[in-house]
């Protein structure tokens, strides 16, 4: 955490990396809604939060008044002489129509339903061997020990990068989403050694081609051309930073209401068919990601005197828990019926990998609760949460039996 002053009113000083935000951001939204429901902040330059399904769907589809330039706030801005044209520096999560789609198109075969299923075997082999380390524990720590060694090792796999570098997948992320309120030249001097490290993974693949993503990308072309090294090495953080925190923070949260929640863990148990239709609540109640465009010039909208290159910061959880669209939306219903959450986003560029991101969550719950079909939180007040756009527990203790 830094050491900048505490937000007295989100309203008006909102801050995604507050201790308020971070511990318990629900009560933060609510509020919100009810009184202000687009949000302003001085602080990383001037943003906007928008903490209602209709605002965050309306910005969400409005390629027109803002750009993808940039999806993290920090402290800066890249202008466009920063920019590799012409799909921006990781697509296709900062790319702008009309050169979104051809960005999208190059990443969705690895992420097609086809292509996803088929790693579900070596998924659960891997959640095996990882629940297999805990032993004969009778109290196991599920994010350090098991949620957040998912998502990295199957990204490892699907870049064909190293197995000794799950541990630098971590380390990279941290860098990427959660050092997000330190100077802007600290921030530029921390990216330094990861393009350095996606650089040396792409020169090995040129001398050692093999069946992999990194491979695929190599040999794709784009409007006739193969991609430059620097615009691959923005692919795969992209891929690399989507794929693992948002996910392991889902398998996290969900392990963590389990545990206080007995009657839903005891229906995931006893009824396995309910399962698909539990990820979606969890997706819905714990959505973990927000993510951020800016503002493309001067104007006035939704009523509030928008700057250029203000961020907006989408608040996809808040709008998950409208009211105003979601009957109950305070609850957690397991078997909910109707479920249009926003969990994965709205509009161009709803993420590409949900369908791997539903399996490897349906897959880790699944042989979570097999191997230990009761369990609870050992000590609540030592779970820890992550700060900046992607919210999910790290430290989660369980006592398990």
């Amino acid at each position: 955490m830094s050491d900048k002053p505490p937000v007295l009113d989100f309203a008006t000083d909102w801050d995604h990396t507050d201790p308020q935000w971070v511990n318990n951001p629900y009560p933060i939204w609510e509020d919100l809604r009810s009184r202000c429901p687009v949000a302003h902040t001085e602080r990383y330059g001037g943003g906007w939060f928008p903490a209602t399904h209709a605002g965050v769907t309306a910005i969400a589809k409005d390629t027109d008044h803002f750009t993808s330039r940039s999806v993290v706030v920090g402290n800066g801005r890249p202008g466009e002489e920063d920019l590799p044209a012409p799909i921006g520096l990781a697509p296709p999560i900062t790319s702008d129509p009309p050169f979104h789609a051809i960005a999208r198109r190059l990443i969705l075969p690895a992420f097609a339903p086809g292509a996803v299923n088929a790693l579900e075997p070596q998924i659960r082999a891997l959640c095996v061997e990882l629940l297999d380390r805990f032993g004969e524990a009778d109290v196991i720590n599920a994010g350090l020990g098991y949620a957040n060694y998912i998502p990295p090792s199957v990204i490892r796999q699907m870049l064909g990068f190293p197995e000794a570098d799950t541990e630098k997948f971590l380390e990279i992320v941290h860098v990427v989403l959660e050092n997000v309120d330190k100077p802007e030249e600290e921030r530029l001097e921390e990216f330094l050694p990861i393009n350095e490290y996606f650089l040396a993974q792409i020169e090995d693949h040129v001398a050692n081609p093999r069946d992999d993503l990194t491979s695929y990308l190599l040999n794709v072309e784009l409007e006739g051309e193969k991609l430059s090294h620097e615009l691959i090495g923005g692919v795969m953080i992209l891929i690399l930073v989507a794929g693992i925190d948002t996910t392991w923070s889902a398998i996290g949260a969900s392990l963590w209401h389990l545990a206080q929640h007995p009657e839903d863990l005891a229906r995931l148990v006893n009824e396995p068919d309910l399962m698909p239709v539990a990820i979606e609540e969890f997706l819905r109640f714990y959505a973990p990601v927000t993510m951020a465009r800016l503002v493309k010039e001067d104007m006035e909208y939704l009523g509030c005197p928008m700057k250029q290159d203000d961020w907006i910061l989408l608040g996809f959880p808040a709008a998950n828990r409208d009211p105003v669209v979601f009957k109950d939306a305070d609850k957690f219903i397991i078997d909910r019926a109707e479920n249009r959450h926003v969990a994965f986003g709205l509009g161009i560029h709803r993420c590409a990998g949900s369908n791997l991101a539903r399996l490897e969550m349906r897959v880790a719950i699944e042989e979570f609760i097999k191997r230990y079909p009761r369990f609870e939180l050992a000590d609540p007040a030592q779970v820890t949460w992550a700060q900046g756009q992607v919210r999910g527990p790290r430290s989660l203790t369980l006592r398990v039996r």
